[in-house]
């Protein structure tokens, strides 16, 4: 009778456990259908071309995907660009150089800073960072690279100090403690023998980071940066208030424009009609984006862990 009891609880509690995972995709089924019937008129309306026209006038009902898309990619790769290198300093710090009695009270302040509500970075952005920006740093890298074939271009335009690499530099403030938490985690996996070897064959720290930490840790690397880019690619609040809100393509990095997130945040409130079905589009895009990255990463993931064991 008790085993009788036993077998059916078990039932139970697989059946339940398997509708949980099956929960999920049927949320994702209904965000996707939610999103495709909001933008049906604006699919419908624009087509294809929606995604490369430079458009966005409501009076008119014209609108394009072109800003926003890219704002939000050239803002999550410059916060990358930014955010990968310091969040490996610092948890190769932690892991390896770090004194012990030094090593908690740190990691506390990056988890700290992983709890800072959006909008509170977007308001330190707006009111102190974007000041200093534009009094000092955008001017002198301006007048730096004057004259520089292409990066002239690129750090070219009145210093406003808000603008794209402003948007950027947020996100990468912002994204850091989640990449760094990770790195953390997967290089202190790592088994002591295998580090303790190579030290003693003379490595030094750098090698044993870059020769035997990183390759017996790279796919929580990845996974930790994939982690930090969603983050960047759907972040509203903070690019709300330091991007600009220009629906212009941007010609150089200190020029204001727009991303996906701060449109919706400006504009869905009072948005109706073909204005709402654009807006619920470029959801749908941020959505389709979103699933492209991590199914990129997977494939990258997938590649590495094939690829193991056949380097000599």
């Amino acid at each position: 009778m008790k085993q009788t009891q036993n077998v059916f609880l078990d039932v139970i509690f697989k059946n339940v456990t398997r509708g949980f995972a099956f929960f999920v995709f049927l949320l994702l089924a209904a965000i996707t259908i939610s999103l495709l019937y909001g933008s049906r008129e604006s699919i419908v309306g624009n087509g294809f071309a929606f995604l490369w026209t430079n458009d966005w006038d409501p009076v008119r009902n014209n609108y394009g995907a072109l800003v926003p898309i890219f704002g939000t990619l050239i803002t999550s790769l410059i916060a990358l660009a930014i955010a990968v290198p310091v969040s490996f300093g610092i948890a190769m710090f932690l892991t390896e150089l770090s004194p012990v009695w030094l090593r908690r009270p740190l990691g506390t302040a990056i988890e700290m800073l992983a709890a800072i509500p959006s909008i509170i970075y977007g308001m330190w952005g707006l009111f102190v960072f974007v000041p200093i920006f534009q009094r000092y740093v955008q001017p002198n890298a301006i007048s730096f690279f004057e004259g520089v074939p292409i990066l002239e271009q690129v750090f070219a335009g009145p210093p406003f100090g808000i603008g794209v690499f402003t948007a950027g530099l947020i996100l990468s403030i912002m994204v850091i403690p989640f990449i760094t938490a990770v790195m953390r985690d997967v290089f202190e996996l790592v088994p002591p023998l295998l580090k303790e070897s190579a030290y003693g064959l003379g490595s030094t720290t750098w090698e044993v980071t870059w020769k035997v930490v990183l390759p017996f840790t790279k796919n929580g690397v990845i996974g930790g940066i994939m982690l930090g880019l969603g983050r960047a690619l759907g972040e509203t609040m903070a690019v709300t208030f330091v991007i600009g809100n220009a629906f212009n393509l941007p010609n150089s990095i200190f020029a204001p424009s727009n991303s996906i997130a701060s449109a919706l945040a400006n504009e869905f409130n009072e948005a109706g009609g073909m204005q709402k079905a654009a807006l619920l589009e470029l959801g749908l895009i941020l959505f389709l984006i979103t699933t492209v990255v991590l199914a990129i990463s997977k494939l990258l993931l997938l590649r590495l862990s094939k690829s193991e064991g056949t380097k000599t």
